[in-house]
């Protein structure tokens, strides 16, 4: 039982650590300290909600159904290019990382803000091959069906939801910390060329496959 729930947050740590994209955006709300709560929280139910369907055994149906796939990839990919180029123009156009930038990018409207949090969840199949079929594949292994009151399988998933949940309240919350570091422009800019980059990068991985 606790085994099973250890294996599963060992195991559920790197695979949500390993979603780039969607923690840079953690990263840079928690940064500005706006609706951060929202977005945590759409990241960590989200995750949750892939996970207990991995260990449901939906998994099958993801790994057959390929064009799924296929489209959420190529929407993945324009989504994540879309982003990246507002973070590279943010990073050329200085004026908009200072006070005057950085209030209006507060002033998001949290329809706005949880819904790009939604997009780079649920555009990136990495998220279901690696929350559905990966997680799934691996909890089938911890099954303990017929021997205790609740299977191992749903232990293992209760420790990887809670390895989502440490994880990125604690990077959404915990970005105050590293806040006044980032007080000048010069640092701002830096932060979102890094973004872009994360955003760069992931399309670059979907897009090839």
């Amino acid at each position: 039982m606790s085994a099973s729930a250890l294996a599963g947050f060992i195991t559920g740590g790197p695979l949500i650590v390993a979603i780039g994209a969607q923690n840079a955006y953690v990263l840079r709300q928690g940064l500005i300290r706006h609706h951060i709560t929202a977005v945590v929280a759409i990241c960590a139910v989200s995750d949750a909600v892939l996970i207990i369907a991995g260990v449901s055994g939906i998994g099958t149906i993801v790994d057959r159904a390929e064009w799924l796939i296929d489209v959420v990839r190529w929407l993945g990919v324009a989504f994540l290019l879309w982003y990246a180029a507002g973070s590279l123009r943010r990073a050329f156009h200085t004026e908009s990382l200072h006070t005057d930038g950085l209030a209006q990018a507060r002033g998001e409207a949290r329809r706005t803000v949880v819904g790009r949090a939604v997009a780079l969840t649920w555009l990136n199949p990495h998220v279901y091959l690696d929350t559905v079929l990966l997680i799934g594949s691996i909890a089938a292994t911890h099954s303990t069906h017929g021997s205790g009151v609740v299977d191992g399988r749903w232990w293992f998933a209760l420790g990887a939801v809670v390895a989502s949940v440490v994880w990125f309240s604690g990077l959404g919350f915990g970005a105050r910390l590293v806040a006044p570091v980032l007080e000048r422009p010069r640092a701002w800019q830096v932060l979102e060329v890094l973004i872009a980059a994360t955003m760069l990068l992931v399309a670059a991985r979907l897009a090839l496959g």
